[in-house]
C-alpha cells in the first residue's frame, strides 16, 4: 500500500510501515511543514496514497466526497508500540480495500 503521513505522525510508524514493504511518503519530504491539512490531503489524493494524520478534528472537517485512497486518523496512545499495534490491527482487519473511500481510526 501507499501511505502519505502528515507531519504529526510519529517516525516509528513510518519505519514500521516501510519495514513491512509499504510505500511511505512523509509530508516533510515533499511539502513545507506549514502545509494545511487540506493541501496535504489533496497531495495524498492526487498521488493515490492513504492519508495518515493525528489531527482528528481537522481531518474530519475535510469530508472527502467521491472516490479516494482513504484516510487513517491515528489516535495518540501512551506508547509508540500501542500506536503501531492499532495500525497493525486496522491493516489486518480492513486491508487495502477497507481503507479505500473511508475514514478509519487506528
Amino acid at each position: 500500500m501507499t501511505f502519505f503521513l502528515d507531519q504529526d505522525v510519529p517516525d516509528d510508524l513510518t519505519h514500521w510501515l516501510r519495514h513491512r514493504g509499504h510505500v511511505v511518503t512523509c509530508l516533510r519530504e515533499v511539502l513545507p511543514t506549514t502545509t494545511t491539512d487540506s493541501d496535504a490531503w489533496q497531495w495524498a489524493r492526487v498521488h493515490g496514497a492513504v492519508f495518515v494524520s493525528c489531527n482528528r478534528n481537522d481531518v474530519l472537517a475535510l469530508r472527502p466526497e467521491g472516490e479516494h485512497p482513504g484516510i487513517v486518523i491515528l489516535i495518540r496512545r501512551r506508547t509508540r508500540q500501542a500506536e503501531i499495534a492499532a495500525m497493525q490491527k486496522l491493516l489486518t482487519g480492513a486491508g487495502g480495500q477497507g481503507l479505500t473511500n473511508n475514514i478509519n481510526f487506528a
